[in-house]
């Protein structure tokens, strides 16, 4: 008779870390489709009654909130500010000892509450009640004093927290959130908040690179191989050699961009005559370009689904520069 075989503890504990996660997972899910539901229904009014108040402030978003909520309030203000709606957080404790001083007229808060009866938010209400300064709550009790005080309320639905006791703030953290996304990108939106605009306020990193333009990283000027047509191949290729990017184009009698000879163009027409060859039974026509204002992830995705190495930089038609996926590397895109 074969003996039963020992269970491995870590592979049971690993089985229940994984069943765990996943009812997290659900629970949370269940949360956003609540949410979701929410906003197709009663909450979409309040949602975009929200939006004009904060589009319409002529000062800052103010988000705050005590707790989880608290922690999620800074997540929502540094997403507004990164897209274009300039905020800060406040806290609630600190807002009454002077940093009421933080909020002017002119601002919108926006409150942050699962209960709705946060104490600590007492003081700062009541600031912006007297000094009419515009109150956004965001809250899962309707009834309760945020809400009443509040001009815009935002009612989140109620949903089971993935604790397994239905305490610690997890499935409501996230809800919160993702409310405080919601109501950013409908910002960014409305105002045409442009990829361009986001790397002004994001100059660091590999995002910031990405978000740069061409003309930020080009060579121009005497650095651009160029060659007219009609230029001898033995020309073209000192050109190319002399600039170093394995390339040269050709342009027309007006300047424009009309083709380019490449290192494997070389190897394609190798041949006795080739040095005593004209450019044009040589170049490719047509050669993919940039544009100087183009960003720069634009710019590698094109370098990377066109297999090459550089790229002509191209206004008007005309060659004003060269990009090479070196430079993408300097700075940091690549």
């Amino acid at each position: 008779m074969a003996r039963p075989q020992p269970v491995d503890p870590s592979a049971s504990r690993a089985q229940a870390a994984i069943a765990s996660a996943l009812r997290t997972l659900e629970a949370e899910g269940g949360g956003i489709e609540a949410l979701a539901a929410a906003l197709r229904d009663g909450l979409g009014g309040a949602f975009a009654a929200a939006v004009e108040l904060i589009r319409g402030a002529q000062g800052r978003v103010i988000v705050t909130g005590m707790g989880k909520s608290g922690h999620v309030a800074r997540k929502i203000a540094s997403t507004f500010a990164s897209t274009g709606t300039p905020a800060l957080f406040v806290h609630p404790g600190e807002a009454s000892h002077g940093d009421l001083g933080m909020i002017a007229t002119g601002d919108v808060i926006i409150a942050l509450s699962w209960s709705g009866e946060t104490a600590e938010l007492k003081n700062l209400t009541d600031y912006s009640r007297r000094f009419r300064i515009g109150l956004v709550a965001m809250t899962a009790n309707p009834e309760s004093t945020l809400a009443r005080t509040a001009d815009v309320v935002l009612t989140l639905p109620g949903a089971r927290e993935a604790c397994p006791h239905n305490l610690a703030p997890t499935t409501s953290s996230l809800m919160q959130l993702a409310l405080g996304d919601a109501l950013a990108i409908a910002l960014l939106e409305s105002r045409g908040f442009t990829a361009v605009d986001f790397g002004l306020l994001h100059p660091g990193g590999k995002l910031g690179a990405l978000l740069k333009l061409v003309r930020d990283v080009m060579h121009e000027g005497a650095a651009v191989p160029l060659a007219p047509l009609g230029t001898r191949m033995s020309e073209a290729i000192l050109e190319m050699t002399a600039k170093g990017f394995g390339c040269v184009g050709i342009v027309d009698a007006a300047g424009r961009l009309v083709g380019i000879i490449t290192d494997g163009d070389l190897r394609r027409h190798m041949r006795p005559d080739l040095l005593d060859a004209q450019v044009e039974q040589v170049m490719t026509r047509g050669p993919k370009s940039v544009r100087p204002d183009q960003l720069i992830s634009e710019t590698l995705e094109l370098l990377n689904s066109s297999k090459v190495t550089a790229l002509f930089v191209v206004d008007g038609g005309r060659p004003i520069g060269i990009v090479h996926v070196h430079d993408l590397l300097r700075a940091g895109a690549a």
